[in-house]
């Protein structure tokens, strides 16, 4: 989840909003990539996830990673919620998950060294303290009750608010991680052009990431869980968007789109305002009531933004959104796979090719059956594994085509990121798969041996 927005002065005209995203546009020698991925947390002697307080602790990690490794403390209402450090920071899920948002970089190349360090980092102050870290993409035996709250004002208002608008949301919170990565565009056609293949082909993404089979203790008949509960946690917010697929698509379509979107709070003097359902339309009047008479401003708008949750999204850069959180390797190969697809426009153009005659219909076929299936899953006659494999293989000619070296110039590209998912492809097998296989063989059906095996 994201931290408040700041930098913006008072907003005169609607017209601003969708000029808010247009200065996001760049030009391609200056486009970046932004790696963000979550991890559970988790006490190693019981394997209850970690609570906020005490000596085995989030906060005691958080501090841990200030006091050794030279992060700079983030509060909120004198409690510790983050830290930030050369671009990056470090923020908490509603449930304690611990988050990296990277810092906008130039290669995927530097981004893994990132991820790597962040990792061992982590890693360092972990062991000191005898918990531990796994990427899933779902918590695979913890319940609801079991899961701690962070001492967000956001994360409170929030889980009033979900069992509302949908009956998934609070398991989003508390009991889902993802991988993500953000990427820039250049114009508001370029724009327009990775939105709609970011959502037509996310699901080829939830299946090569899929890794979420257990909830609850219990293989639960989906390859990604975590994908299914966003399919049921509040319709206002959440899909695939069809509206990004019509003619005339562009920075003002998605404004208004955001604006009918309810909102969740206004951030002021450090506190969350309850807004939760207000319209920002009205807040563009003046006429919000939770703060009558007051008028929105920029910074309002970008915290807006950020509590609508489709599988792909714009700010000022587009969020790739559809994969779980996974393994140390898989942390490298979600940038690789979109940098692939969308900085190389002739990669961008051919997966464009393969997308540009589904409907609606098939679209959101794809997304629920990559979310069960995975790598197995077919709509209309075309199987997942087949246009994974086509897709892949664009990924990697775009990279190539970027050609940007690492190691020295010892890589001569960044493709070596894909060959998880290579080896997915050559195999059949996503984690997800090979968790199942592990559950239902070695582990005899005891969930709780992911810890053991899996954990970073």
């Amino acid at each position: 989840m994201s931290i408040p927005q700041s930098g913006g002065g008072l907003i005169e005209d609607q017209s601003q909003l969708a000029e808010y995203l247009e200065a996001g546009c760049k030009p391609k020698a200056d486009w970046r990539i932004g790696t963000e991925h979550e991890k559970f947390g988790y006490l190693k002697g019981s394997l209850d996830p970690l609570p906020y307080e005490g000596r085995q602790s989030v906060r005691a990690v958080l501090e841990g990673l200030r006091d050794r490794h030279g992060w700079a403390p983030v509060a909120e209402a004198g409690h510790l919620i983050g830290l930030e450090k050369d671009g990056a920071n470090i923020s908490l899920e509603p449930g304690g998950q611990l988050e990296l948002s990277g810092a906008p970089l130039e290669t995927i190349h530097q981004t893994c060294d990132e991820v790597n360090q962040h990792l061992a980092e982590v890693r360092d102050v972990a062991e000191a303290l005898d918990v531990g870290f796994i990427g899933l993409g779902a918590a695979p035996h913890w319940t609801h009750d079991e899961m701690p709250m962070m001492p967000k004002g956001r994360y409170r208002l929030m889980t009033r608010y979900m069992d509302e608008v949908g009956t998934m949301g609070k398991s989003m919170m508390y009991r889902t991680c993802t991988v993500q990565v953000n990427l820039d565009f250049s114009s508001e056609a370029d724009m327009v052009q990775k939105m709609r293949v970011a959502l037509a082909l996310q699901p080829v993404a939830t299946a090569l990431f899929a890794n979420s089979p257990f909830f609850e203790g219990k293989l639960n008949g989906h390859k990604s869980w975590r994908s299914r509960i966003w399919r049921d946690l509040d319709p206002a917010r959440t899909g695939t968007l069809p509206f990004v697929f019509d003619a005339g698509f562009g920075f003002d379509a998605w404004v208004e789109y955001a604006l009918d979107v309810p909102m969740y709070f206004v951030y002021r003097d450090g506190t969350y305002v309850d807004a939760l359902g207000q319209s920002f339309r009205d807040f563009l009047k003046g006429e919000l009531p939770a703060l009558p008479g007051e008028k929105p401003t920029l910074s309002d708008w970008a915290d807006h933004l950020t509590t609508i949750f489709p599988e792909a999204r714009v700010k000022k850069f587009i969020e790739m959104r559809g994969a779980d959180g996974g393994p140390w390797r898989r942390l490298c190969a979600l940038p690789a796979f979109w940098v692939g697809l969308m900085y190389d426009q002739g990669a961008l153009d051919a997966a464009w090719d393969i997308a540009q005659a589904w409907d609606a219909e098939t679209r959101e076929a794809w997304r629920v059956a990559a979310s069960v299936d995975g790598l197995s899953a077919e709509v209309g006659g075309v199987k997942m594994h087949d246009l994974a494999r086509e897709v892949v293989a664009l990924a990697e000619g775009g990279l190539k085509a970027r050609a940007r070296p690492g190691a020295g110039g010892m890589l001569p590209d960044e493709t070596h990121f894909l060959n998880a998912l290579k080896d997915s492809l050559e195999s059949g097998e996503t984690p997800a798969d090979e968790l199942i296989r592990r559950f239902e063989t070695d582990w005899n059906g005891d969930v709780t041996r992911v810890f053991a095996d899996y954990s970073y």
